[in-house]
Protein backbone atom coordinates (compact mmCIF):
# COMPACT_ATOMS: atom_id res chain seq x y z
CA UNK A 1 0.00 0.00 0.00
CA UNK A 2 2.92 2.70 0.91
CA UNK A 3 4.41 1.69 -2.86
CA UNK A 4 0.90 2.65 -4.33
CA UNK A 5 1.16 5.73 -3.10
CA UNK A 6 4.24 6.43 -3.87
CA UNK A 7 2.76 6.38 -7.10
CA UNK A 8 0.09 7.62 -6.77
CA UNK A 9 2.17 10.96 -5.58
CA UNK A 10 4.39 10.59 -8.40
CA UNK A 11 2.23 10.72 -10.57
CA UNK A 12 0.07 13.42 -9.22
CA UNK A 13 3.29 15.48 -9.28
CA UNK A 14 4.51 14.51 -12.65
CA UNK A 15 1.05 15.77 -13.66
CA UNK A 16 1.06 19.30 -11.84
CA UNK A 17 4.96 19.88 -13.64
CA UNK A 18 3.77 18.86 -17.19
CA UNK A 19 0.83 21.19 -17.29
CA UNK A 20 -1.56 18.77 -17.26
CA UNK A 21 -3.89 19.33 -15.10
CA UNK A 22 -4.38 23.02 -16.29
CA UNK A 23 -4.85 22.31 -20.02
CA UNK A 24 -8.16 20.83 -19.82
CA UNK A 25 -9.44 23.77 -17.23
CA UNK A 26 -8.16 25.90 -19.76
CA UNK A 27 -9.99 24.27 -22.74
CA UNK A 28 -13.34 23.79 -20.94
CA UNK A 29 -13.18 27.28 -20.04
CA UNK A 30 -12.08 28.35 -23.49
CA UNK A 31 -14.86 26.45 -25.00
CA UNK A 32 -17.82 27.76 -22.51
CA UNK A 33 -16.42 31.37 -23.50
CA UNK A 34 -16.52 30.89 -26.66
CA UNK A 35 -20.16 29.12 -27.17
CA UNK A 36 -21.84 32.13 -26.37
CA UNK A 37 -20.15 33.71 -29.76
CA UNK A 38 -21.54 30.91 -32.09
CA UNK A 39 -24.91 30.89 -31.08
CA UNK A 40 -25.58 34.32 -30.22
CA UNK A 41 -26.17 36.03 -26.87
CA UNK A 42 -30.26 34.65 -26.07
CA UNK A 43 -29.85 33.86 -22.41
CA UNK A 44 -32.71 31.69 -23.32
CA UNK A 45 -30.89 29.54 -25.82
CA UNK A 46 -27.73 29.72 -23.57
CA UNK A 47 -29.66 28.23 -20.75
CA UNK A 48 -31.56 25.49 -22.71
CA UNK A 49 -28.01 24.18 -24.51
CA UNK A 50 -25.49 25.29 -22.25
CA UNK A 51 -25.46 22.19 -20.16
CA UNK A 52 -24.76 19.34 -22.77
CA UNK A 53 -22.18 21.89 -24.78
CA UNK A 54 -20.38 21.49 -21.15
CA UNK A 55 -20.17 17.85 -21.43
CA UNK A 56 -18.70 18.00 -24.64
CA UNK A 57 -16.11 20.36 -23.86
CA UNK A 58 -15.00 17.68 -21.02
CA UNK A 59 -15.17 14.99 -23.10
CA UNK A 60 -12.98 16.79 -25.24
CA UNK A 61 -10.76 18.03 -22.55
CA UNK A 62 -10.19 14.64 -21.28
CA UNK A 63 -8.75 13.99 -24.67
CA UNK A 64 -5.36 16.11 -24.10
CA UNK A 65 -3.46 14.94 -21.80
CA UNK A 66 -4.19 11.23 -23.17
CA UNK A 67 -0.75 10.88 -25.24
CA UNK A 68 1.68 11.60 -22.16
CA UNK A 69 0.01 9.67 -19.40
CA UNK A 70 2.41 6.14 -20.17
CA UNK A 71 4.70 8.09 -22.98
CA UNK A 72 7.06 9.63 -20.85
CA UNK A 73 7.64 6.85 -18.42
CA UNK A 74 7.94 4.41 -21.06
CA UNK A 75 10.70 6.46 -22.97
CA UNK A 76 12.46 7.44 -19.27
CA UNK A 77 12.40 3.60 -18.56
CA UNK A 78 10.39 3.52 -15.67
CA UNK A 79 7.79 1.29 -16.84
CA UNK A 80 10.62 -1.43 -17.04
CA UNK A 81 11.98 -0.50 -13.96
CA UNK A 82 8.66 -0.72 -12.12
CA UNK A 83 8.24 -4.16 -13.80
CA UNK A 84 11.73 -5.62 -12.55
CA UNK A 85 11.04 -4.26 -8.83
CA UNK A 86 8.17 -6.67 -8.60
CA UNK A 87 5.68 -3.66 -9.18
CA UNK A 88 2.53 -5.31 -11.05
CA UNK A 89 1.46 -3.25 -13.82
CA UNK A 90 -2.07 -3.43 -12.45
CA UNK A 91 -0.94 -1.77 -9.37
CA UNK A 92 0.96 1.36 -11.59
CA UNK A 93 -2.45 1.32 -13.90
CA UNK A 94 -4.77 2.25 -10.66
CA UNK A 95 -2.26 4.27 -9.32
CA UNK A 96 -2.03 6.42 -12.91
CA UNK A 97 -6.03 6.57 -12.67
CA UNK A 98 -6.34 7.59 -9.54
CA UNK A 99 -3.61 10.28 -10.06
CA UNK A 100 -5.40 11.07 -13.22
CA UNK A 101 -8.93 11.52 -12.23
CA UNK A 102 -8.05 13.43 -9.35
CA UNK A 103 -5.63 15.92 -11.31
CA UNK A 104 -8.23 16.40 -14.38
CA UNK A 105 -11.66 15.84 -12.34
CA UNK A 106 -11.36 18.03 -9.22
CA UNK A 107 -10.65 21.47 -11.03
CA UNK A 108 -12.49 20.65 -14.13
CA UNK A 109 -15.76 20.93 -11.26
CA UNK A 110 -14.44 23.84 -9.58
CA UNK A 111 -14.58 25.42 -13.24
CA UNK A 112 -18.11 24.43 -13.97
CA UNK A 113 -19.08 27.25 -11.65
CA UNK A 114 -17.77 29.78 -13.71
CA UNK A 115 -18.62 28.16 -16.93
CA UNK A 116 -22.19 28.04 -15.55
CA UNK A 117 -22.42 31.90 -14.72
CA UNK A 118 -21.20 32.27 -18.74
CA UNK A 119 -24.05 30.30 -20.13
CA UNK A 120 -26.67 31.28 -17.77
CA UNK A 121 -27.26 27.98 -16.65
CA UNK A 122 -29.89 27.70 -13.67
CA UNK A 123 -29.25 26.63 -10.13
CA UNK A 124 -30.81 23.10 -10.40
CA UNK A 125 -28.78 22.47 -14.30
CA UNK A 126 -25.39 23.17 -12.47
CA UNK A 127 -26.15 20.94 -9.85
CA UNK A 128 -27.40 18.67 -12.38
CA UNK A 129 -24.28 19.02 -14.23
CA UNK A 130 -22.09 18.91 -10.93
CA UNK A 131 -23.44 15.51 -10.06
CA UNK A 132 -23.04 14.25 -13.52
CA UNK A 133 -19.35 15.29 -14.05
CA UNK A 134 -18.80 13.83 -10.54
CA UNK A 135 -20.00 10.85 -11.49
CA UNK A 136 -18.76 10.16 -15.27
CA UNK A 137 -15.33 11.63 -15.11
CA UNK A 138 -14.30 8.61 -13.60
CA UNK A 139 -14.81 6.85 -16.57
CA UNK A 140 -13.63 9.30 -18.79
CA UNK A 141 -10.48 9.12 -16.77
CA UNK A 142 -10.35 5.48 -16.98
CA UNK A 143 -10.76 5.52 -20.59
CA UNK A 144 -8.01 7.89 -21.20
CA UNK A 145 -6.03 5.74 -19.18
CA UNK A 146 -7.13 2.68 -20.99
CA UNK A 147 -6.74 3.91 -24.87
CA UNK A 148 -3.43 5.02 -23.57
CA UNK A 149 -1.85 1.98 -23.04
CA UNK A 150 -3.73 0.38 -25.98
CA UNK A 151 -1.84 3.04 -28.24
CA UNK A 152 1.69 3.43 -26.27
CA UNK A 153 3.84 1.51 -28.47
CA UNK A 154 2.07 2.95 -32.02
CA UNK A 155 3.30 5.77 -34.13
CA UNK A 156 1.24 8.60 -33.77
CA UNK A 157 -0.58 7.27 -30.76
CA UNK A 158 -2.20 10.80 -29.89
CA UNK A 159 -4.35 10.91 -32.94
CA UNK A 160 -5.31 7.19 -32.69
CA UNK A 161 -5.81 7.67 -29.26
CA UNK A 162 -8.34 10.23 -29.57
CA UNK A 163 -9.75 8.34 -32.49
CA UNK A 164 -10.30 5.51 -30.08
CA UNK A 165 -11.67 7.66 -27.26
CA UNK A 166 -14.57 9.33 -29.09
CA UNK A 167 -16.37 6.51 -29.98
CA UNK A 168 -16.15 4.45 -26.73
CA UNK A 169 -16.95 7.45 -24.50
CA UNK A 170 -20.53 8.80 -26.88
CA UNK A 171 -22.51 6.22 -24.35
CA UNK A 172 -21.26 8.33 -21.11
CA UNK A 173 -21.80 11.64 -22.82
CA UNK A 174 -25.38 10.46 -23.56
CA UNK A 175 -26.32 9.52 -20.58
CA UNK A 176 -24.46 12.80 -18.80
CA UNK A 177 -26.35 15.11 -21.37
CA UNK A 178 -29.44 13.23 -20.80
CA UNK A 179 -29.19 14.42 -17.16
CA UNK A 180 -28.97 17.43 -17.57
CA UNK A 181 -31.05 17.78 -19.72
CA UNK A 182 -33.62 16.74 -16.59
CA UNK A 183 -34.21 13.16 -18.06
CA UNK A 184 -34.91 11.70 -14.66
CA UNK A 185 -32.54 9.14 -12.64
CA UNK A 186 -32.35 6.60 -15.12
CA UNK A 187 -29.42 8.56 -17.49
CA UNK A 188 -27.64 9.19 -14.23
CA UNK A 189 -28.18 5.41 -12.94
CA UNK A 190 -26.49 4.46 -16.21
CA UNK A 191 -23.99 7.05 -16.04
CA UNK A 192 -22.76 5.97 -12.60
CA UNK A 193 -23.08 1.67 -14.03
CA UNK A 194 -20.83 2.79 -16.67
CA UNK A 195 -18.38 4.40 -14.11
CA UNK A 196 -17.69 1.48 -12.02
CA UNK A 197 -17.57 -1.02 -15.13
CA UNK A 198 -14.97 1.13 -16.95
CA UNK A 199 -12.66 1.87 -13.04
CA UNK A 200 -12.89 -1.77 -12.66
CA UNK A 201 -12.21 -3.66 -15.76
CA UNK A 202 -9.10 -1.12 -16.86
CA UNK A 203 -6.30 -1.65 -14.47
CA UNK A 204 -6.52 -5.51 -15.65
CA UNK A 205 -7.24 -4.33 -19.26
CA UNK A 206 -4.43 -2.02 -19.28
CA UNK A 207 -2.01 -3.59 -17.56
CA UNK A 208 -2.24 -6.43 -19.89
CA UNK A 209 -1.52 -3.73 -22.82
CA UNK A 210 1.42 -2.54 -20.81
CA UNK A 211 2.73 -6.06 -20.74
CA UNK A 212 1.86 -6.95 -24.08
CA UNK A 213 3.67 -4.05 -25.65
CA UNK A 214 7.01 -4.63 -23.14
CA UNK A 215 7.37 -8.35 -24.78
Amino acid sequence: MRIWFALFARDLGGAWRRGSLWLPVGFFLLVAALFPFAVGPDPMLLARTGGGMLWVAALLAALLPVDRLFADDADDGVLDQLALRGIGEESVVLARLAAHWVGFAAPLLIATLPAAALLNLDAGTLTRLVIGLAIGTPALAALGILVAALTLSLRSAGAIAGLLLLPLAVPILIFGAGYVAGAGGGPVKLLAAASLFLVAITPFAAGAALRAGRS
